[in-house]
């Protein structure tokens, strides 16, 4: 594994960090200052000379992490900002006439956005990428309304192309008016809201959503008290704005103003989820994020449930998002002139072929795929199938609620926790390969203990996420008493947007410090940004390509913070990682991915090669950890097993019968010697054969007919066994 040390990349060791001090010289005053390094050497290093007896002119009386809740950074200049905000005085560069509790009160403002700084900080420009899907839009919405027609059009573009961005540049460029943004995911909403209130681009721009709490105000009602003469961008759910009235049918009466306008631009976002007709209807009634929607659609359907001629609503434009729209490529609904495609091997490719300084792409993670054959002491419990596959569903099975929950196999996941933290002993009977080493598991691999303070668990149902919660609080389970546990899984962690902040807050002020396990059963798997985020467990069946994407996608956010260099930011995560139980599966998904969402012309093994040299898939399926390659993937996805992995499962020490009568028969047989003793590994073993049937044929005559041995004797007895089965081996 040494040659894939590269795939175990460290994090930055930058620690932002927000200082004021006080200097006796100037009383009342403090210097309010930024650093990326320790607080007191960054101060000291403004006090060069030494003063006698070592006294220091200065003492430092506030320093806090200079990060927000989700784990970006901030600089001193926005709290310089805030506290001239709040009619602090400045006396002159960074030195304020203030307290110390202003200074708080002005970093508590900043951090959790809760203070309106008014004047938009965000000026980032599009991406070459983005810059062209706006653009092709934009010219085929052209030609297709200069033919009478209405034009969709599909961008195709994987997660964290930034979409809602450019979508929004996309509406300006169109001076839309009037936009409406349907989403069949709500948790989006943050995203949308956020990038329309924070650039400098959209100044002016009002959003309008469904809002929360005893004093929200209705959707309709902002909309009427919206400024006619500025941009509105409704968002809402696909569900709640174009659902059917359970009692009455038809659209929703409060939603009636919707069907009244003709928008400018209407974006369907995560189109993946709505783009097939089947059990549409269901669909609108839905709001479950918590099931997986694998129904595929019939072969003979070619149209898309989002069909304008049945929506209730008109518009000048459609686009449709979405990373992952595999029905829709295969459904035919789009033509080529009408699809846009960024795929997860153009982003690393460009991040790769970048020229000069300030590469767009830099902090964009390269993904490892480490998927693991479990053991079979741990796995027996949960095979079945055709294939005698290992099913996560029925491995990770549970019962109950609350605190009450519990898994039907306990103990095998109790075993399977031992495992991925380096500390589960096989029993004597699985040896997992002859000559077989341990992989790097996630919370034993010092290099990836390190990157994986916050990961996110995949598990099949909301009873299994609480029987996950209530296993790791256990007494035997101490190593992950350090991660505080979320449970986002049920009604109570809430729906769409409102299961994100309980999230954000148990990583606390610092989430470069902190340590948190998020359980998932749905909630938080697409459209969501959770930058601390570094790994994903997938521990449920997931047959859809869509949905094992969508969420393997979550941790490829990137995640940088301020360094003491003005302008220059630290790349936190460099790498970030996906780790899946079951090998075959995890193969299979990534040959569907590299495939059909590239639309680049080419064979299939070109595309995973290519796919898999930005996106390494490490296999260990008992042996060791080894890089796989694309044909092996192919086979995996074609046949259920690849040549080499087949090869591979004869070196089983299970394939192997080493009883006495065997290994005589071997040692009767000149022929049968001959050709083992032209194998190097068995000739160095062959001087102990005759030892190994020795020994054996002498503890069976120590055992026989002695039910009464004494201590010493069981003891002697147990080792020679012992040695015997190590031999054996």
């Amino acid at each position: 594994m040494e040659k894939n040390g590269r795939f175990f990349e460290g994090k930055t060791s930058a620690r932002p960090m927000i200082y004021a001090y006080e200097d006796a010289s100037y009383p009342g005053c403090l210097k309010v200052g930024y650093t990326a390094v320790d607080v007191e050497k960054r101060v000291a290093q403004q006090y060069p000379t030494l003063r006698p007896e070592g006294k220091k002119p200065y003492r430092v009386i506030f320093a806090e992490p200079a990060l927000y809740e989700d784990g970006s950074s901030f600089t001193d200049h926005a709290v310089h900002r805030m506290l001239e905000k709040k009619g602090v005085e400045g006396v002159g560069g960074e030195w304020f006439r203030c307290t110390e509790k202003e200074i708080r009160a002005a970093w508590l403002a900043v951090r959790t956005r809760t203070a309106n700084m008014e004047n938009r900080t965000r000026d980032f420009t599009m991406r070459p990428e983005q810059a062209e899907a706006v653009e092709r839009t934009l010219n085929y919405f052209k030609a297709e309304r200069a033919d009478g027609r209405t034009p969709r059009f599909l961008w195709n573009a994987k997660m964290r192309f930034g979409k809602t961005f450019a979508a929004y540049q996309l509406a300006r460029r169109l001076n839309a008016r009037r936009a409406l943004i349907l989403t069949f995911k709500p948790a989006v909403q943050t995203a949308w809201k956020e990038d329309l209130e924070t650039h400098l681009d959209f100044e002016g721009w009002q959003f309008i959503c469904r809002e929360q709490g005893p004093d929200a105000q209705p959707i309709d009602e902002q909309y009427r008290q919206a400024d006619a003469g500025r941009p509105i961008v409704c968002f809402g759910s696909f569900q709640d704005f174009l659902g059917v009235n359970k009692e009455t049918g038809g659209i929703k009466p409060q939603h009636e103003w919707v069907r009244e306008i003709n928008w400018d631009l209407v974006i369907f976002d995560e189109y993946h989820f709505g783009a097939w007709k089947e059990n549409a209807k269901a669909l609108f009634l839905m709001e479950d994020e918590e099931e997986e929607y694998n129904t595929a659609p019939p072969e003979t359907n070619t149209g898309n449930v989002c069909d304008e001629q049945d929506l209730p609503i008109t518009a000048d434009h459609y686009l449709y998002l979405s990373g992952t729209p595999f029905r829709a490529l295969n459904s035919g609904e789009f033509i080529e002139e009408q699809i846009y495609s960024w795929t997860y091997s153009d982003e690393q490719r460009a991040k790769a072929a970048w020229q000069g300084e300030n590469n767009p792409y830099a902090a964009l993670p390269r993904m490892v795929l480490l998927t693991y054959r479990v053991p079979e002491d741990i796995r027996q419990i949960a095979l079945g199938g055709e294939f005698n596959e290992f099913d996560l569903n029925v491995f990770f099975q549970a019962e109950g609620k609350g605190n009450k929950a519990r898994f039907t196999h306990e103990e095998y996941v109790q075993k399977w926790l031992d495992l991925i933290r380096g500390s589960h002993h096989a029993a004597a009977t699985d040896e997992l390969k002859l000559g077989g080493k341990k992989p790097p598991m996630p919370y034993s691999d010092t290099r990836l203990m390190s990157l994986l303070n916050h990961t996110l668990w995949f598990l099949p149902d909301v009873s299994s996420c609480h029987a996950m919660n209530n296993l790791l609080q256990q007494r035997q389970n101490t190593f992950y008493h350090d991660y505080q546990v979320i449970v986002c899984a049920g009604p109570e962690a809430g729906t769409g947007a409102n299961a994100l902040p309980p999230v954000l807050k148990a990583m606390g002020g610092n989430p470069l410090e902190s340590k948190t396990i998020t359980l998932s059963c749905g909630k938080l798997t697409t459209g969501v940004t959770v930058k601390p985020w570094a790994g994903i467990f997938m521990l449920r069946n997931l047959s859809s390509p869509e949905t094992y994407f969508q969420a393997a996608f979550r941790v490829q956010s990137p995640w940088t913070v301020d360094s003491d260099q003005p302008g220059k930011k630290e790349i936190v995560k460099p790498n970030c990682y996906v780790f899946d139980f079951a090998l075959d599966r995890a193969l299979k998904q990534i040959a569907d991915y590299s495939c059909r969402l590239n639309a680049n012309p080419g064979n299939p093994e070109a595309k995973v090669k290519e796919f898999i040299s930005f996106l390494p898939v490490l296999a260990y399926d008992g042996s060791a950890m080894k890089q796989v390659e694309a044909a092996e993937i192919l086979d995996m996805a074609m046949a259920g097993t690849s040549a080499t992995l087949l090869a591979r499962r004869w070196e089983s020490a299970l394939l192997v019968n080493v009883d006495n009568v065997t290994l005589q028969r071997l040692l009767a047989s000149r022929e049968a010697m001959d050709a083992l003793m032209s194998i190097e590994g068995f000739r160095n073993l062959n001087s102990d054969l005759e030892t190994i049937i020795n020994k054996s044929d002498a503890v069976k005559g120590m055992r026989k007919g002695k039910d009464d041995l004494t201590p010493k004797e069981k003891k002697d007895l147990s080792q020679e066994e012992k040695e015997i089965k190590s031999l054996r081996r």
